[in-house]
């Protein structure tokens, strides 16, 4: 089942022509899509459906029409009209009865009231304006008695906030609707023939034009965190339902469309196309959903408390921990291509695992209560065997036993198996020593993880293994963040930006650059190349313009002290919100924190040893906790020394190191911040405390390693 176009009609009942809110719009995806336009009339409306259903048809193109009015009402309804039980047999009678003029003028709340005159008691429809003289119309829902007819079809019990076919003046009277709505989509029907059938009234799968029923509060929550870049909640919905209904497979659009009811009620009452399926219409949805504006940072977020002067990088740490948040949009992927993202929402089993108890091994088995001994036992086998996928149709009865193999379901009567290795058989019995543990070789339903846990918590960042777990567990697809987008901007006019150009002594060419971009390409964001500009503000109030734009964060280096050439960091504490933290650590002790434009940036020292030291102490933790992920906790261990070392206390220090083939930290043997050499030596980082140290061959020391 697919369809190259997808026409999504919100329709009204308007009196009058009216555009805007609460009138009618048709939002169009797929082959011809477009943005959702708003006729002022159903008139204009339908010239306008007929003109796209030809256009594609024109092509050879099969189109899908939905419309957010109900096709059917409650059972004995259609009969009591018509002498017939189906729907399309009142389709037919509606479209009779309707008068609907071009400037929307109609015949509705006169119609409802005859319909009422006809059938017992008084109702079925209500509403009408108070100044309206029809007697066979209640008011009110409540003045009506003995009505002969359920208040709601059967879906709507599965979308209890539907409103009532009855209902037909003010909020949500899609009575009204449904009155001239099906008169016109009954014309519509007539005039296309055999091309056109009606869901779920007719067989569909031939048919070049299928109308359906939808509702488009099945996307409540895409719409409204989508309403504010449309003209109303209107345009919205139509919009995203027909990209909804155009992105879906083919395989999970007929499941859609087969909906679990019964066919008497199909038949009368109708279906509302994706009724308790709400999730796989959302599904999609996915990489249609325009761009989420996510939580920014408050402007003085970064901003030290007053008086405080050196921070410790602990404490440093925990401020940044507690200021940021989550910046990354969310979006929902297949399980199969969520690998290395990060969950946005807890991952919750739809099925156990595993879901039913089963053999751990290939053997025997049977009930171990039967067998209360030490044995010998021999047991008569029951014919059959159970089997991985093979299910035994049946019961093992006491004191017998069956041939199960690895994963098989244990069949009813079977709680223990005995290993295959460990028995004797001749096909009719088997015979095995005792005692026998109770249970043994078995496992236990949901003794992985039960329906209804919780398998992985939001904030976790997705492994292969994670993906099996989660396909093994029913989810077929996660929420998950969108991955960070990490600008890096290089500043200076003594930087040479690209490799292999002639450089002056008083040049240098840009090594921080390459080195973040990569950093954050294997930390798994998205770099974003920011490039190179002079010392310029203007050009560099450009560039940051520009990364603001393209960037949920990013990263600077140089320009960031209190320098007169330190444009960054004037620029920041003008135009933008800057907060310098002088950190007791070495090397990388100034590190700018600041919005722009509500884009964070971490403006990190121009030195490249510096540059990374800073950015993987500050920067890795601080991308991930943006990025969506939990905060990271870095990966160190203690290792005995291979150097000597004596240092002061007031800062932490970061040397490079790498271990040697004895298990000992070695460390680079310059600490010299200007030696990019020694950052391609080492293999990580050894940390020194805070206060002052005596570091001695075979003294214990932290070592981080990169982890590239």
């Amino acid at each position: 089942m697919n369809f190259d176009s997808v026409i999504i009609l919100d329709w009204s009942a308007a009196a009058k022509p009216t555009r805007g809110k609460d009138s009618i719009w048709i939002g169009q995806a797929g082959a011809g899509a477009a943005a959702p336009v708003n006729p002022a009339t159903r008139a204009e409306a339908m010239a306008l459906l007929r003109g796209r259903i030809a256009a594609a048809r024109a092509k050879g193109l099969r189109v899908l029409v939905g419309a957010d009015f109900p096709f059917g009402y409650p059972q004995g309804f259609a009969a009591a009209l018509t002498g017939q039980d189906r729907a399309l047999a009142l389709w037919g009678w509606l479209m009779g009865q309707v008068q609907d003029a071009p400037d929307n003028a109609n015949n509705r709340f006169d119609l409802a009231a005859r319909i009422n005159a006809q059938l017992p008691g008084v109702g079925p429809f209500w509403g009408r304006p108070s100044g309206l003289d029809l007697p066979d119309l209640p008011e009110k829902g409540s003045l009506r008695a003995d009505m002969p007819f359920a208040e709601r079809r059967v879906v709507e019990a599965q979308e209890p906030k539907a409103q009532p076919v009855w209902k037909l003046f003010t909020t949500g009277s899609v009575g009204s609707q449904a009155l001239l709505g099906i008169a016109h989509l009954a014309r519509l029907r007539a005039d296309l023939g055999a091309d056109c059938a009606v869901w779920p009234f007719e067989p569909s799968g031939a048919a070049g034009v299928v109308l359906a029923e939808v509702w488009p509060s099945l996307l409540a929550e895409q719409v409204a965190a989508a309403e504010g870049l449309y003209p109303c909640k209107d345009a919205a919905q139509v919009d995203l339902l027909a990209k909804a209904l155009a992105g879906m497979a083919p395989g999970d659009l007929a499941g859609l469309m087969a909906p679990d009811a019964a066919a008497g009620v199909l038949a009368e009452e109708g279906w509302i196309l994706g009724a308790g399926k709400a999730d796989a219409l959302r599904a999609g949805l996915a990489g249609d959903l325009p761009a989420l504006t996510p939580p920014r940072l408050r402007n003085d977020c970064f901003a030290m408390p007053q008086g405080v002067d050196w921070v410790p990088v602990d404490e440093a740490l925990a401020r940044l921990r507690s200021v940021l948040v989550p910046l990354a949009r969310t979006e929902t992927l297949p399980v199969a291509q969520a690998g290395g993202r990060v969950l946005a929402a807890d991952a919750v089993a739809l099925r156990s695992n595993p879901p039913r108890a089963n053999a751990a091994v290939d053997g025997y088995g049977f009930a171990r209560h039967a067998l209360t001994g030490e044995g010998p036992w021999t047991l008569p086998l029951v014919p059959g065997r159970a089997a991985a996928g093979q299910p035994f149709d049946g019961a093992v009865p006491a004191g017998q036993a069956i041939r199960i193999l690895t994963g098989a379901i244990l069949p009813q009567g079977v709680d223990t198996v005995v290993l295959e290795e460990d028995c004797a058989t001749d096909a009719a019995r088997v015979a095995f020593d005792g005692p026998v543990k109770p249970g043994i070789n078995t496992r236990r339903a949901g003794e992985d993880v039960a329906e209804g846990q919780v398998a992985l918590r939001k904030g976790r960042v997705l492994t292969p293994p994670d993906l099996a777990l989660l396909s093994a567990l029913g989810l077929a697809q996660v929420q998950v963040h969108a991955p960070l987008r990490v600008g890096v901007l290089s500043t200076g006019d003594e930087i040479i930006a690209t490799p292999g150009d002639p450089a002056l002594p008083h040049q240098i060419h840009d090594a921080n650059r390459p080195m973040l971009l990569e950093l954050i390409r294997r930390w798994g964001f998205d770099p974003v190349d920011l490039g190179h500009v002079a010392d310029d503000p203007r050009k560099i109030a450009a560039r940051l313009d520009k990364g603001a734009r393209l960037a949920d964060v990013m990263l600077t280096s140089g320009g960031a002290s209190a320098g007169d050439e330190d444009h960054v960091s004037h620029l920041l504490r003008t135009r933008g919100s800057l907060s310098s933290w002088r950190i007791a650590m070495k090397p990388g002790r100034p590190l700018a924190l600041a919005l722009w434009r509500g884009v964070p940036v971490l403006g990190l020292p121009g030195n490249p040893v510096a540059a990374l030291v800073c950015a993987l102490i500050f920067g890795r933790p601080a991308l991930a906790l943006m990025a969506g992920a939990d905060w990271p906790q870095p990966a160190a261990f203690t290792v005995p020394a291979a150097f000597a070392k004596r240092k002061k206390a007031g800062r932490r220090e970061y040397l490079r190191a790498r271990i040697n083939t004895m298990g000992q930290a070695e460390v680079f043997a310059s600490e010299g911040s200007g030696r990019i050499s020694g950052l391609s030596w080492a293999e990580g980082l050894v940390e020194l405390p805070d206060g002052a140290a005596e570091i001695t061959p075979g003294s214990a020391v932290r070592f981080l390693p990169f982890g590239f």
